[in-house]
């Protein structure tokens, strides 16, 4: 703005004013900003226990994540169990809200026919509830958390989040979260059962 202002009008006026003048009118830019991150409590934060482990059996490593899908008139979340060795999605959940609730479902649900012996996630809050934290001792898994700021440390479920939206969520393009629920267990589905 500083630079049009210059360019069109020929006020001098700097970036920092302008930066001032837009902050007092409560104007910002129209794009995507970062996600806010909560910190995780001290207390209910784990090492990440998967540096140089060999992956080499089902049910070894599952871990899980959120992603959310844009839709006509806003987003939902989606979170997702998928085992490391596989790949296989074994538990997925749609909500509207990032409380921690639909995640402990869908951990209850993954835990009921089988288990693992380490569970990795992230440091975001839904991972560091009590809740979530007492169903997977509970159950006596390992849990693992990603060094904060290290994605890569959960590269396999950031790898299925790319896969659900550019094979299916950006084709699809589902406008409710009735058809966004319909779509990505159509997806699952095939991601699971068919895809090579």
């Amino acid at each position: 703005m500083s630079a049009y202002l210059k360019r069109q009008e020929h006020i001098a006026v700097g970036r920092k004013k302008i930066r001032s003048i837009y902050r007092l009118l409560g104007l910002e830019a129209i794009v995507p900003r970062q996600a806010r991150r909560y910190a995780a409590n001290q207390e209910t934060r784990y090492p990440y226990l998967l540096k140089d482990v060999q992956i080499d059996q089902v049910n070894q490593v599952w871990s899980t994540d959120i992603t959310y899908i844009a839709l006509a008139t806003g987003f939902v979340y989606l979170a997702a169990i998928i085992d490391w060795y596989s790949r296989y999605v074994i538990d997925w959940e749609l909500s509207i809200s990032l409380e921690a609730n639909f995640c402990v479902e869908i951990l209850k649900r993954s835990l009921i026919h089988k288990c693992c012996d380490v569970f990795n996630t992230d440091q975001g809050v839904q991972f560091t509830s009590k809740d979530f934290i007492q169903v997977l001792l509970d159950h006596g898994v390992k849990i693992s958390m990603n060094g904060k700021g290290r994605a890569l440390d959960n590269i396999f479920v950031e790898r299925l989040w790319r896969s659900v939206k550019y094979e299916c969520i950006y084709l699809k393009k589902p406008e409710t979260v009735d058809e966004a629920r319909e779509v990505i267990s159509e997806y699952f589905d095939f991601y699971n059962h068919r895809r090579p």
